[in-house]
This record gives structure tokens, sequence and C-alpha cells, in this order.
């Protein structure tokens, strides 16, 4: 299993903003990278965050960034976040790209919402062939470590995983990606340790437009 973090996911291309920059620069870099925020920073220091809607709105057109300063939010990750933190902010505040700071709260760049989108679709094997498990359970009986068991004692191994909660929100759902489509024997011996089995995907065709629909409602999550 892949693990990956921010600082692995930083773009080289897009850049931040000084305060000196004025809001039609802003415009003119967003439309060439197609993203709909840019950061503000002063020698390595993230001042804050700032919109086309915000220039738009304020008509900030030529005013500088540094008189645009007093009322922007920061939002940020740090360097050593997962990318499952990192999805997370970028969805719950709607960002085209998030900024990403050192441990001394130092700038080092952003990621953009459509290379996390890419980067997300690798870490949960879209492209690796293999079927797919979804777990029910309490959080108290969560144990990665019983689950891996579970799946190499059938000789198979785990390509990703990921946790979240069930329409339920005392339950969570535990999807596996493994490396064999025939899932029988796996099923047979989670049910034996009284797991509840959410869903079985073993078919090829509709295990690829699980991951399409997966991937269309991230990347339209994200605004992209």
């Amino acid at each position: 299993m892949k693990e990956l973090l921010a600082r692995e996911l930083i773009s080289d291309v897009i850049p931040s903003l000084r305060l000196t920059d004025n809001g039609q620069k802003a415009l003119n870099w967003m439309e060439i990278f197609r993203i709909s925020h840019l950061p503000i920073v002063d020698d390595h220091r993230y001042i804050g965050l700032i919109s086309d809607k915000t220039i738009y709105d304020l008509d900030l057109n030529e005013v500088e960034m540094a008189d645009c300063c007093d009322n922007l939010l920061q939002p940020h990750v740090h360097r050593n976040q997962h990318i499952y933190e990192v999805v997370s902010i970028v969805s719950e505040m709607k960002l085209s790209l998030v900024p990403v700071l050192d441990d001394d709260h130092q700038y080092l760049g952003v990621i953009s919402a459509t290379d996390l989108a890419h980067k997300f679709a690798d870490l949960v094997a879209v492209k690796e062939p293999g079927g797919v498990i979804v777990l029910e359970l309490n959080p108290i009986d969560y144990s990665l470590s019983e689950i891996a068991r579970i799946v190499e004692g059938n000789d198979a191994k785990i390509l990703s995983f990921y946790v979240s909660r069930a329409e339920n929100a005392n339950q969570l759902l535990v999807t596996l990606k493994v490396n064999q489509m025939d899932l029988s024997g796996i099923i047979q011996t989670f049910v034996r340790f009284d797991y509840t089995i959410r869903s079985v995907f073993m078919d090829e065709s509709i295990l690829k437009n699980m991951y399409d629909d997966r991937f269309e409602l991230l990347m339209k999550y994200m605004n992209i």
C-alpha cells in the first residue's frame, strides 16, 4: 500500500502572489492555471489565500495584495499530513488548491485539487486488477492488523484501503482493494470472524464503473 504525504504532492508550476502584485495579475494567473485561488506569500511567510470571487466582488483588480490581507482565510496543510487529510480540507472548503507549510510554518508550495484527485485515484489502485470488499463494523472493533491477517491468510494482498463513516454515524465502512478477483475465500473468512460484509465487487466492468463514479464525484465535490 502506498502512503502519500502532502510534501510529495506539491506542484512545481503554480506560482504564489507577492504583496506588490495586484488583483488583475492574480486573475491572469488563475486563468492560465485554471484555478480559482492563489496564495499570498511574503518572504516564505504564508499570508493567506485569495479567490477570484473575492477579487471580482470587491473590485480588487488594481489593488495590491498588501491591501487585501486583513480578512483572508489561511487554509493550509503541513508537509507530513496524509493525502486523506489533504482531500478532507480541500473538499470541506471547496478549494482549487491548498498551500503546504513546513514545521516552522514556512510556505513550501501548493497542491492543486486536480493533481490531488489524480493522486487519490492512484492511491486507491484504480488501475490495478482485483476485487473490492466493503466491511461495516463498530469503531471499537476496527483492527487493521486483523483485517490484513484475514486477507493475507487467503494468499491475497491489500492494494489499498480507506475508512469512512457509514450513513449511521456510529458505524465505520472499511473499503479494501485486494489483488484477487475471486473473493469467495476471503469473504468466508470475514464471515467466520463475525464481520459484516456491506458489499462486494468482483467483476472488472463493475469495478471500473464504481471507480469512475467515485472519481467523478470527487472532482465535482472539489469544484473542478
